[in-house]
């Protein structure tokens, strides 16, 4: 810590940035919700890229990089106090950045910097029961034999109905041990969404029984005959069974910072299942020991089945090296990129993945952040992701236009609408038809 605030003292902004870091720490480090802290971190990045700040402070923003790839390592050793650090400096960095902009650079729609809210809910009885809701599938998901995913969820019906699409517009009744990271990361959608949706204060908690808004609406990127398709943008895993969605899944990803030398970006590729494995030991790979004595930590080399697993119960392992489909000890972590290049799935979801899947299933890892969809009553929709791994080669705004004009859709569409989906890149499925 020394070393890092006498770092932090060598110029006024950075004098600042102890300033506010020394008041975070007060402030944050009694709450025992330093899971909350990375999501916030994250979307802090988010912003910071957002706003285009990269163009105006680029040795500013790769400064701030790179204390979040410092973070993302201690939190996948955990090393959770020194995980917890990092996260609020990156904040911090992040914060003076946005605030050290001309007001012209950053987006009036983006949303302001402390919009966060607590992680945990107040502490509850076991006679707290939660409201029950029907969670009614989505029309294009097949019936292949998987129940519903979570209780709680209720879906709002608007006219979009297309085999085209996954999820939906709806509402989430909160359960007992729910904090606002687990249930985005149950639904598959992004926590500022679900503050946005739902005008949620940052000192707000969420009870058990409240309703929750949310649209976690998706365009199936790539269709298969027969296996599993991962879109790294959209943090989604599609099974196909008989040619038709047998179910979607949030996956968490690999992080898309590089940490010094190492680089656990997710690949892209195809592949195909070749083994399963329950209650697996973990074999940790060679690089990830090297990681962890790089920084002086003991270079373990295998983790049995059992809670300090962070494979969890169940794992698939693929035909690309070091690349696993499996269950997590970190629920909240999905539908974020966490991991050290895996993909890991939410627990309960991965256990009826795992009974469905067969050995020599194939399937793709693919790079598509922009998608456009037309619905079977000849509505246009358009999905746009960040470019969180910086594979886009012309950019978002012109891959969006090379999709509609390749479906000859130019005439049909309101590009102002277009325009704002591409800037903002919500992640989710919005119609553009005129």
């Amino acid at each position: 810590m020394y070393i890092l605030m006498n770092t932090l003292y060598r110029s006024s902004q950075a004098r600042l940035a102890a300033c506010l870091l020394a008041i975070t720490l007060t402030v944050l480090w009694t709450q025992p919700a330093w899971a909350d802290t990375r999501q916030n971190a994250i979307f802090e990045l988010e912003l910071l890229h957002k706003t285009g700040s990269a163009r105006e402070k680029p040795d500013e923003v790769k400064s701030a990089d790179a204390t979040f790839a410092i973070a993302e390592h201690y939190f996948q050793v955990n090393d959770l106090e020194q995980s917890e650090q990092f996260y609020l400096l990156t904040i911090q960095k992040a914060r003076i950045i946005l605030g050290s902009l001309p007001k012209t650079t950053t987006d009036p729609a983006s949303l302001p910097l402390d919009a966060y809210i607590p992680a945990t809910s107040p502490p509850t009885s076991s006679a707290d029961a939660a409201e029950q809701t029907i969670y009614v599938p989505d029309v294009e998901i097949q019936d292949f034999g998987f129940p519903p995913l979570e209780q709680g969820s209720r879906h709002i019906f608007e006219d979009v109905t297309s085999v085209r699409f996954v999820g939906t517009a709806g509402t989430y009744s909160v359960v007992k041990g729910d904090n606002i990271s687990l249930v985005a990361a149950k639904l598959g959608v992004s926590k500022q969404q679900l503050i946005r949706a739902n005008k949620l204060d940052q000192k707000a908690f969420i009870i058990i029984g409240q309703k929750l808004k949310y649209n976690n609406r998706k365009i199936v990127p790539q269709r298969m005959k027969e296996g599993i398709v991962v879109n790294i943008p959209d943090l989604t895993l599609y099974y196909f069974k008989q040619g038709k969605l047998a179910v979607s899944l949030p996956v968490a990803l690999g992080v898309p910072v590089k940490s010094g030398k190492y680089d656990w970006k997710t690949p892209t590729g195809k592949f195909r299942i070749t083994a399963k494995m329950k209650d697996p030991t973990w074999h940790v790979p060679p690089s990830i020991q090297s990681e962890r004595e790089e920084h002086g930590m003991e270079a373990i080399t295998s983790i049995p089945p059992g809670a300090s697993n962070p494979l969890g119960k169940y794992a698939i392992k693929t035909s690309i090296p070091g690349i696993l489909i499996h269950s997590t000890t970190k629920p909240w972590s999905i539908y974020s990129f966490a991991s050290h290049g895996c993909i890991r799935v939410y627990p309960k979801q991965m256990e009826e993945f795992f009974k469905a899947v067969a050995v020599n299933t194939p399937g793709e890892i693919i790079y598509k952040p922009v998608k456009v969809a037309i619905t079977e009553k000849g509505r246009i929709f358009l999905e746009v992701h960040r470019d969180v791994y910086h594979m886009s080669r012309s950019g978002l705004a012109s891959e969006a236009k090379q999709l509609i004009e390749k479906k000859n859709l130019s005439e049909r569409v309101n590009w102002q609408k277009v325009e704002s989906i591409v800037r903002h890149t919500e992640g989710i499925a919005e119609e553009i038809s005129l």
